[in-house]
């Protein structure tokens, strides 16, 4: 009677091996997709990108506003009769006016 227990246990085995671990097994179809999963975010994300630099080039073909502006932020190029004023922020690497200086009779 163990005998024909012990062979229906190995059997039962052998038949779910594949069913688990096989190339179309539960763990493959798991891992392909967690994969597609991955690679339909990367893709989405991919023609969001798309779609922006489409714009760009549509902006770019037809108005000259993108154009000057463009030459205005990558280039720093200003037009005719205009002045360029940059705003430099003031240093404050030294000892600031809030602290009290060091008292020297100490």
């Amino acid at each position: 009677m163990r005998l024909i227990i012990y062979s229906m246990l190995g059997l039962l085995i052998l038949i779910q091996y594949p069913l688990w671990f096989g190339k179309g097994g539960w763990i493959k179809v798991y891992e392909l997709e967690r994969q597609l999963e991955a690679q339909q975010d990367k893709n989405a994300a991919l023609e969001i990108r798309n779609n922006k630099l489409a714009g760009d080039v549509k902006d770019l073909k037809e108005g000259k506003l993108a154009i000057e502006e463009r030459a205005r932020t990558e280039h720093g190029m200003i037009k005719e009769g205009e002045y360029f004023v940059q705003i430099v922020p003031k240093d404050n690497s030294g000892p600031s006016s809030t602290t009290a200086p060091p008292n020297p009779k100490q």
